[in-house]
């Protein structure tokens, strides 16, 4: 509790509006963002509306960039607390996790629902399938972050090409477009991110028409839980050393 109190206080108390803008930042930036594509978007490729295309596949992609981009940098945000026999990675790990967390879910909620009221969009929401595909983002999160926050601080160069190699995921996970629409033998090599089966659950629970029939809650499993385990392996073994070394 003490380190999400911290982290809330450090990375939101600083700015005019505090954690209030931490949501409406991220969700006037969809908004935005959303309004440009339609623009030059007139006709999705399913549905009728794009604002709620877009959004479907922009909200569950910001909530993986943004946690686990905050997980993985844990160990590097709490360092001098660290030095603490009571504070350990996983403290730091989980603080994180909640509070962008619950964050990434609040910045959902507006701009999901401010669409739905906004717009015409004959569209069938199945909340099941929604938090379902939450939850399924949040633990493929918590894995590639967890693995990352190793990585970062072992390695720092590795933070920057992560950036770099990440930089186009926004584009290979099907934001824009459908999975189906994409040639072969391309399509069978985009079905390995992960982030592709996250966007078209999301995208079938907003177009009950929508099959989705190729994604695999087996397949994003098996690589958050993979990465969380070699994750929480080599922080258990080498943390200290690199706090250390720090």
């Amino acid at each position: 509790m003490a380190l999400i109190l911290r982290e809330m206080s450090t990375t939101y108390g600083r700015s005019p509006g505090g954690y209030i803008w931490a949501v409406l930042e991220p969700a006037l930036g969809i908004a935005l963002l959303t309004a440009i594509f339609s623009l030059g978007f007139k006709s999705p490729p399913i549905g009728i509306n794009f604002p709620i295309f877009y959004a479907t596949g922009m909200v569950p992609f910001l909530m993986f960039s943004s946690l686990s981009g905050s997980i993985a940098t844990s160990l590097l945000f709490s360092k001098r607390l660290l030095a603490y026999p009571s504070v350990t990675f996983v403290d730091a790990i989980i603080g994180r996790l909640i509070v962008n967390g619950l964050t990434q879910l609040m910045v959902a909620y507006f701009i999901l629902f401010g669409i739905l009221m906004m717009f015409e969009t004959r569209t069938v929401p199945d909340l099941l399938v929604i938090f379902q595909t939450f939850f399924l983002t949040i633990v493929l999160s918590l894995g590639v972050g967890t693995m990352n926050c190793f990585l970062f601080t072992m390695v720092p160069v590795w933070q920057r090409a992560w950036s770099v190699i990440t930089r186009p995921l926004f584009i290979l996970s099907c934001v824009l477009f459908l999975f189906e629409t994409v040639p072969q033998p391309y399509r069978d090599i985009l079905w390995y991110n992960p982030l592709v089966h996250v966007v078209g659950r999301m995208r079938s629970a907003f177009y009950p028409s929508y099959d989705a029939a190729y994604v695999s809650y087996t397949y994003v499993y098996s690589v958050a839980l993979i990465s969380l385990a070699v994750g929480l392996v080599f922080l258990s073994r080498y943390h200290r050393d690199m706090l250390n070394d720090g």
